[in-house]
């Protein structure tokens, strides 16, 4: 079931208990950065962005202008350089929130300025996508220490809603709930709390299936990959495309963290290929640089990654072989009939839908058995999934391929670990469904191949 949301009454009480008005951003010059100071000037009546240089703060102002089309950004923005402008920005703000590269150390080197400009009741939130909060105000002071937690936004912020929420283990649990609150209401967020374990609780499920079709890649090929884990299994964009887009450095940063600092049944799916790493070392980073997986030539002619040679082909030059299954399901999720599509995939009799059904039992796999790790239900991590990566909760998939027991026998037939939830409601028969929340329409999800 849904986490249970607070009343009315409580939002409005935890929304009046302090005053939020005035916003500091650092690293505004970032996507992150000015893609969450937009947010925040549609909410607040003060955002300042400040980066290294007023310049550089600037350009992320006219990134953020662009980025949402609104006026409104900066008619409530000011601008501004650590150098100049730190100390007032951060000793007037009422939330600080820190939006630097994915970097334990240079984070720190920023709370160590943060801590001396602060006021004692000010808010410290981070953005980071999956470094520890605990370790991030380690040695901080206790007025620090109870009034900083995470609030990781998906980018980009104004188009996905879907938001983590991570508290220390001192963070005051009325902050949490105010920013809960605030966020939900003032920035129109979908808030999930998750555990502050490593990448939380959604790019530790969706990084996890990512890095797998890289690994994939490796004996497929990129294009097969993308084609049988696509759109019709349940996602907006085809992994390895993803990838390229959030960029290989930050993938590598996110999988490199829970490789080393988790140990759990699909330990293995999070070593990044080494060809990654090769290409990396020689500037190959995805959208960023103009190649990853894919790139396109000055005629828009696209080309393909292989990842023994290191060379590009044309995606045109690549032989598939029948996928018409693919077609069929497509067909049918057209129409609205999701659960017959999910089972002319679930019945496909080819070599190639036995590989995408156990990218898909290994995706509602790994979640389930995140439950009571990451979020204390599987709904966080549904909600997660489903409005912040844009991805098929594994609920629905669950529900769709018709409840438990039929999960329970495809996760199994892929050789995946079945998880211990699904295989109690399988044996009880209950629940009978999995996925119920009437915010989220499932039909989203299903879309063609």
């Amino acid at each position: 079931m849904p986490d249970t949301p607070p009343s009315a009454a409580e939002v409005r009480r935890l929304l009046a208990s302090r005053k939020l008005e005035k916003v500091t951003v650092l690293g505004a010059n970032g996507t992150m950065g000015y893609g969450s100071a937009a947010l925040f000037t549609q909410a607040v009546p003060e955002v300042t962005f400040l980066a290294r240089t007023k310049v550089k703060a600037e350009e992320g102002l006219g990134a953020a202008i662009k980025q949402v089309r609104s006026p409104t950004v900066a008619n409530h923005a000011k601008v501004g350089s650590y150098a100049d402008d730190l100390e007032a920005a951060v000793s007037g703000a009422d939330l600080v929130f820190e939006a630097l590269t994915e970097d334990l150390a240079v984070k720190k080197e920023m709370f160590d300025k943060v801590e001396k400009f602060r006021r004692d009741d000010s808010i410290v939130a981070t953005v980071t996508s999956g470094l520890s909060i605990n370790a991030l105000c380690e040695g901080r002071s206790e007025s620090f220490r109870q009034h900083f937690l995470g609030l990781h936004f998906f980018n980009p912020p104004n188009v996905i809603v879907g938001t983590e929420l991570i508290a220390g283990s001192e963070t005051d649990p009325e902050i949490v709930d105010f920013v809960e609150a605030f966020s939900r209401v003032r920035l129109g967020r979908e808030m999930i709390r998750t555990a502050d374990t490593p990448a939380f609780a959604g790019n530790r499920v969706g990084f996890k299936v990512l890095n797998q079709a890289a690994q994939l890649a490796e004996q497929l090929g990129p294009v097969l990959v993308d084609r049988l884990i696509g759109p019709y299994t349940g996602r907006a964009m085809t992994p390895l495309a993803t990838i390229d887009l959030v960029g290989w450095d930050i993938h590598r940063a996110i999988v490199d963290n829970v490789f080393e600092n988790t140990d759990d049944e699909a330990h293995l799916a999070n070593r990044l290929p080494g060809y990654m790493n090769r290409l990396m070392e020689k500037g190959v980073l995805g959208n960023k640089t103009g190649r990853g997986f894919f790139h396109r030539d000055e005629d828009k002619k696209q080309y393909v990654l292989d990842p023994a040679s290191s060379d590009y082909r044309p995606v045109s030059e690549i032989d598939l072989p029948d996928l018409s299954y693919i077609d069929d399901v497509s067909r049918l999720y057209a129409e609205g009939r999701y659960r017959e599509g999910m089972q002319v995939f679930l019945g496909a009799d080819s070599h190639e839908a036995a590989i995408a059904r156990r990218a898909i039992a290994g995706y509602v796999s790994y979640a389930f058995h995140r439950v009571g790790e990451v979020t204390e239900t599987i709904d966080g991590i549904d909600r997660i999934m489903g409005m912040g990566f844009n991805w098929a909760p594994p609920s629905v998939l669950v529900d769709m391929m018709g409840g438990a027991a039929a999960a329970v026998g495809m996760i199994e037939k892929a050789g995946v670990p079945v998880p211990p939830v699904l295989e109690e409601a399988a044996k009880t028969g209950e629940p009978k469904r999995f996925f119920d929340n009437p915010r989220i329409n499932i039909g989203r999800f299903f879309v063609a191949g």
